[in-house]
């Protein structure tokens, strides 16, 4: 166990000291426009408590009540980024020629006001496409990601962001799953005000790594607490689930054959899975079994599983596929949450999605090569900064192991 508890420590190393640092406080509108820049408006929903700070405005600890917040963000032009990447400024102001920025920042009072901006945004298409980060991401972090995505999926939604409380350090884990479990009632309104909106004809929720734990606990509660899933919701995504396998079955029991379109995206060559095999002590994440039995359930279920390992990727542990990919993140856009699916015969090599795609009577799980998010691995080094001091941390930790004759 030492040796592999090494070379998770140095992978860390290494992967964190190419994380460039970015400034503080992105999130303070700026006046300054610039020409052919897109304006991506979204509403946000967060437990997570204020900041003083006017350029972070939430930070990763747990708030009193949720806030709702309305959010402009300016993406520069196409030709001077690269689509699936978020462009932090590396100096502020930021400048909307070739950064995101922020544009504008409008605090909501209640609910009434959060369904004046849903109606006023809501496209012809009656579309909501709700969705939830990962672990280890501070508030900007969330606002950003989620802005790329709406922008390069060229989705016809209204973008709406559930952030929950995360201290955005690595080592801080267990007290982001507690916030989880914090937010499934906040998360379960959310959900349920924008699915009760009569405006509202189509529900799509992306949840991505620790957040699709949230998102199928806040819809298993909503499908007891209330007796069934708004039909309104036609699809729910899971990004590299960090999802113990067992109790994802008891949440997808609860639900009751769901009428929505349930999609796994996975990545054999996720670097997370290499290191969540090490430090998960046996226990099974969902996509690391290799029994098929425990997937009888699921299989018959429908349920589509998408392998991404074939696709490029813009981050450096293959984590973060389903948003980085430029092919994918327009898959997404284009398909799923228009309304189409990726198992029909219009899915062609031209479209470079690259994808195995499995529904019921194909075994999930063995071909697909089901891969999981590890809770640590989390880090997306465009994003990531100032984790010196636990990567130093996790280093004492292993040196105390390795030094430990005792030691297992």
């Amino acid at each position: 166990m030492r040796a592999p508890l090494l070379g998770v420590a140095v992978a860390l190393a290494l992967i964190l000291g190419a994380c460039a640092s970015r400034p503080v406080g992105v999130l303070s509108p700026i006046a300054d426009t610039a020409p052919d820049t897109t304006r991506v408006e979204m509403l946000v929903a967060t437990t997570r408590a204020p900041s003083t700070d006017p350029g972070i405005l939430f930070t990763g600890e747990r708030g009193e009540k949720v806030a709702l917040t309305a959010f402009t963000v300016s993406i520069p032009p196409d030709e001077r980024r690269t689509i699936g990447q978020v462009q932090w400024p590396r100096r502020l102001p930021a400048n909307p020629a070739t950064d995101f920025a922020t544009l504008n920042v409008a605090p909501l009072d209640g609910v009434s006001a959060a369904k004046t901006w849903l109606d006023k945004h809501l496209p012809p298409s009656g579309r909501v496409l709700i969705f939830v980060h990962g672990f280890n991401n501070r508030f900007e972090d969330a606002v950003y990601r989620f802005a790329q995505i709406t922008h390069d999926s060229g989705s016809d939604v209204a973008p709406v962001l559930f952030t929950w409380p995360s201290r955005a350090r690595v080592f801080d884990y267990l007290f982001d799953r507690e916030s989880t479990i914090f937010s499934r009632d906040a998360f379960e309104e959310t959900v349920w005000q924008v699915a009760r909106d009569p405006r509202v004809k189509d529900v799509t929720i992306m949840a991505h790594s620790m957040g699709a734990w949230l998102a199928m606990e806040g819809l298993r509660q909503m499908a007891i607490r209330r007796g069934t899933l708004p039909p309104k919701i036609s699809n729910v995504i899971l990004a590299s689930p960090d999802v113990d396998v067992d109790v994802f079955a008891t949440q997808w029991r609860a639900l009751e054959r769901p009428k929505a379109r349930f999609t796994l995206f996975v990545s054999r060559d996720d670097r997370a899975l290499r290191v969540s095999s090490t430090i998960a002590g046996g226990i099974d994440r969902l996509g690391l079994i290799n029994a098929q039995e425990r997937y009888r359930e699921l299989e018959k279920s429908g349920i589509v599983v998408i392998d991404l390992t074939a696709m490029r990727s813009g981050d450096a542990l293959n984590h973060g596929r389903f948003a980085s990919s430029p092919e994918v993140v327009q898959m997404i856009g284009q398909r799923l949450v228009n309304g189409q699916t990726v198992t029909d015969s219009n899915v062609s090599l031209g479209e470079r999605i690259g994808v195995a795609a499995m529904g019921v009577g194909e075994t999930i799980g063995a071909a697909a090569g089901l891969a999981v998010s590890a809770p640590i691995a989390v880090i997306d080094p465009t994003t990531r900064q100032n984790y010196g001091a636990q990567v130093q941390e996790l280093g004492r930790s292993v040196q105390e192991t390795v030094s430990d004759p005792g030691a297992d």
